[in-house]
């Protein structure tokens, strides 16, 4: 009997992907290794092999369709062998770890138009998608060969258009009193502007002309970039997972003001003398022994139980075209400033080649989203959902402070810090990020892991 060829499950969380294209059609040879097809996934595409040599037999799934992880979405087999009806993606027990397909990561697609996500969000596990509703018979939009012609040759949308034929279809005399009705004949349109408006299904009638009351060919262009756009299912997800998370957990923020000047000035010796310390290393490390000595800000909660971590897994939040990813350095807390510095450097390289591995974008206990190269005064972040809190990190800034009664000028940075009310008071919070600007203001304590 035919074998099924599953959807990997890619994450801990992750509910569903989709095929981005199938490598091999139905009728190909596969040999054990070969890649059958790849996947995009919440954070980036990848390859997915088999471990079985055999004939793709039958394909379930098409590209671009979100399925359940450990849906069928094909089989292979040998050629004749029967194969089970399934025109729907159907569930199958996990496979055990012989039969599990194996994922490669490989660069993603190019980005969509998307807009920036907001600071501090990370690109989340996938939240299974409601079905729609199907549509009823009389809800469906029915128009004669003749009238689809006309509108389209008139460059118009029909669907608003009421059609008097049999079941509400919509003919060729109702396109024309559309039509009139609407004053198209009183339009004045370029031909370079209709024929760009048939072809990208562009309605006239919605086109604003600025041209003394002609539609130009640029009228049709701004229509164009005016017209809604199907989000990225990264950014869909961006946007589930951020508004689950400001809605879901009660946000309590608390802003210092961390003077740098030493730290700048010393990262700044380190680096003419050849070492690779960034300022995020500096602040990653005074966050990780800031949670060891504040373990309830690692921690997180459901509303219910409260889960402590063990370990520090440190995420770091990186754009990337199209959204936001949080690689994930995991158990920080064992690892020296070099080390967290190297993690880090090798992460962001991984993450803006989209090569990062599931397991380097999930298990995070604390987030840390910078973007102190943004020249950004001060921000607050959305906690990412799983997690108790997350440090938003400023631009360092030359301003007026005081000092032994004498304004000064020094190096400021602000971070804010976000955390779940429900598993976080306020004092705690409080504690916890001065505790991160004490270290970051603590030359010695450099001084001593930079030896």
């Amino acid at each position: 009997m035919a074998t099924p060829i599953i959807m990997p499950k890619f994450g801990q969380m992750t509910e569903e992907s989709a095929i981005v294209e199938w490598l091999k059609k139905e009728g190909d040879n596969v040999a054990k290794g070969d890649i059958l097809f790849t996947v995009e996934t919440d954070k980036s595409v990848m390859e997915v092999e088999s471990f079985e040599a055999g004939t793709v037999l039958k394909i379930v799934v098409p590209p671009r369709v979100n399925v359940p992880v450990q849906s069928i979405v094909g089989f292979l087999g040998k050629p004749g062998e029967a194969i089970p009806a399934a025109t729907a993606p159907a569930t199958v027990p996990p496979l055990k770890p012989a039969e599990a397909a194996r994922v490669v990561p490989v660069a993603p697609p190019l980005p969509r138009v998307a807009t920036a996500p907001a600071a501090g969000t990370s690109v989340p596990d996938a939240i299974p998608a409601l079905p729609a509703p199907a549509p009823s018979a009389s809800a469906l939009f029915r128009i004669s060969p003749r009238g689809a012609a006309l509108a389209k040759q008139c460059a118009i949308d029909p669907t608003p258009i009421k059609g008097s034929g049999p079941l509400g279809r919509v003919v060729e005399r109702d396109v024309k009193q559309y039509l009139e009705s609407r004053g198209y004949n009183n339009l004045r349109v370029s031909p370079v502007a209709r024929e760009l408006a048939a072809k990208e299904n562009v309605d006239l009638l919605d086109v604003t002309p600025s041209d003394g009351g002609r539609i130009t060919l640029a009228d049709v262009q701004r229509a164009m970039a005016e017209k809604p756009k199907t989000m990225s299912r990264m950014r869909q997800i961006i946007a589930q997972r951020l508004t689950q998370s400001f809605h879901d957990t009660p946000h309590f923020y608390a802003t210092v003001s961390v003077d740098m000047t030493g730290l700048v000035a010393y990262r700044n010796e380190l680096k003419a003398a050849g070492a690779p310390y960034t300022i995020t290393d500096f602040i990653s490390q005074s966050v990780v022994l800031s949670l060891q000595e504040f373990p309830t800000v690692n921690s997180s909660t459901d509303g219910k139980t409260t889960r402590w971590h063990g370990h520090v897994n440190l995420g770091l939040a990186v754009s990337i075209p199209g959204g936001l990813v949080v690689p994930v350095i995991h158990n920080a807390e064992s690892l020296p400033l070099l080390e967290i510095s190297a993690a880090s450097k090798r992460l962001a390289d991984k993450a803006r080649a989209g090569k990062l591995t599931p397991d380097e974008m999930t298990g995070g206990t604390f987030t840390i989203s910078n973007m102190g190269m943004l020249n950004v005064e001060n921000f607050s972040a959305i906690i990412n959902p799983g997690e108790g809190a997350i440090l938003a990190v400023a631009s360092t800034m030359p301003q007026p402070v005081v000092r032994d009664d004498k304004v000064v000028i020094r190096q400021i940075m602000k971070i804010t810090l976000s955390v779940d009310h429900r598993l976080i008071d306020g004092a705690q919070g409080a504690q916890f990020i001065n505790a991160v600007k004490a270290k970051l203001e603590d030359m010695q304590l450099w001084k001593r892991l930079t030896s």
